[in-house]
Parts: structure tokens; sequence; C-alpha cells
């Protein structure tokens, strides 16, 4: 079973030689060395704020979110504890005090899959979010956003990622995804996109060429650009540099079936 997710897809969109860096010969990227500590507190205070709230008030009060809060803030420094703490406030004053009544989600910290066969090809789905809300006539994807950089949102990107969620999500729920919507958690902005069935055929048309391409692309031909300055395998890029570094020792040797997708 092949797997295939929306990060992994718009790695080889972006660029397939940095696909084959990361994925194919399975090289570190330095940027995620070390994981982000506060990042995480923060989506498991969320993840415990909704799902196990009472729901027997309208709104839960602030000292509920303090004392989710201290759960998960233990292994941080005080500087940390207190951006976190200044996060949350911001986080309640602009997505929970707004409201008539919290609505208990459908679920929190949630994996979805789902197979789809392409070209005789059977691939496996998969995927993660922070919060899955009912609407009327369908569901909500929360997806919360920590990072002190808001990152440009790409529209090719954000598209292949609402595909896929939509493709998964009325496999296992059998409602469809009529809304993706991203928190900024540090700034209390709330980015929202509609989906529609177009999304769900755009994805399928390219998970089929994309996919068709991993499997007998033996070059992994790189897409020179802007993106290349901040690349974290630009040291072992020919296209971007003129004496690249030899692969580390570790790296995973090359096999013949080039395709191995998923998170």
């Amino acid at each position: 079973m092949n797997h295939i997710s929306a990060t992994k897809l718009q790695t080889y969109q972006r660029c397939p030689k940095a696909y084959y860096f990361r994925y194919e010969r399975q090289i570190k990227n330095p940027s995620f060395f070390g994981s982000n500590a506060l990042g995480i507190a923060l989506h498991k205070t969320l993840a415990h704020i909704y799902g196990y709230w009472h729901y027997l008030e309208p709104l839960p009060s602030r000292d509920w979110i303090e004392h989710c809060w201290s759960l998960y803030h233990t292994k941080l420094n005080p500087s940390q504890i207190e951006e976190g703490r200044e996060i949350l406030r911001k986080y309640y004053d602009s997505f929970i005090a707004t409201l008539t009544a919290l609505h208990q989600p459908l679920t929190v910290e949630g994996r979805i899959q789902t197979r789809l066969a392409i070209e005789n090809i059977e691939f496996n789905l998969t995927g993660r979010f922070d919060r899955l809300d009912w609407l009327d006539d369908g569901l909500e994807l929360i997806d919360y956003k920590s990072g002190k950089e808001r990152k440009e949102l790409d529209s090719a990107e954000i598209d292949l990622q609402i595909g896929l969620y939509y493709l998964a999500l009325e496999e296992k729920y059998k409602k469809s995804l009529k809304r993706l919507s991203l928190l900024y958690l540090r700034t209390g902005e709330k980015v929202s996109f509609d989906t529609t069935d177009a999304h769900k055929q755009l994805v399928k048309a390219t998970i089929g060429k994309i996919a068709l391409q991993l499997r007998y692309d033996c070059q992994w031909e790189p897409a020179p650009g802007a993106k290349c300055q901040t690349c974290s395998y630009s040291c072992y890029c020919s296209a971007v540099t003129e004496n690249p570094l030899p692969l580390p020792d570790y790296a995973k040797p090359e096999c013949e079936l080039q395709l191995v997708l998923g998170f």
C-alpha cells in the first residue's frame, strides 16, 4: 500500500529534488531539529479545552483555560509559560468570549485516512487535524497556527490540502468538508477557505499526475527559484551549489521503486 499525504505531494510539487532528498534519501531537515515545545503545549491545551469541557454552561470560564494550560506547560521555562498564557488569553477573547455558546466539536486531534485507486494503483490517503466542527450543512476543519512568523499561503497548496481532507472526511464521516479554517493563535486571526466538489476532482487529478511521476521519475529534476534561498537541501543540490556536498553517510540507499509516500 502506497501512503500519500498533502505534505509529501506539496513537497514534490514545489521541487522534486527536495522531495528526493527528504523522503527518498531521508536526509534530516535542520529546520525540524528540536521540537517546538511551546507550540506543542498550546495545541495540547486547546485540545483539552474542547475535549474535556462539560458543555453544561454556555461558555467555559477563564479559570478553565488556565487549568488546562497548567496541565501542559510543565516542561516549559517561565518565559514560555507566560507567553503561552498570553496567547491563550488572546484566543479566549477572539474565539470563545465572542460566542453565545461553545459547541462541542466532532473530534479534536484527529487522524483520518481513506483509500483511493488511480490508474490501477491503490493509495492510502492520510491526514491529521487539530479540530473538526459541525456546520449546518457539513464539516469545518480547524488548523491551529502557533508560529511566530505567518507564512505566505500558496493557493495551489491550500487547494491540494482541501481536496485531500475532502476525500478522507467524506469517506469516514459521510459528510462533506465545507470549510478549512486556519486560526493564528498569536494574532487572533481566522482565515477560512470554502470548499467545493471541484477540490475533490482537482486532487484526484493531481494525485494521479504526481503519483505516476513519482513512480517513474528517476532524475528528480530540481525546480530552481526564490525558494532555493531557504531550502535546507541547497548544499547538496547542483542546481544551487557549484560544488555540492556529498550526501551524509546515514542517507538511505536508493531503491528501484521510488514511491514511498505518507507521514
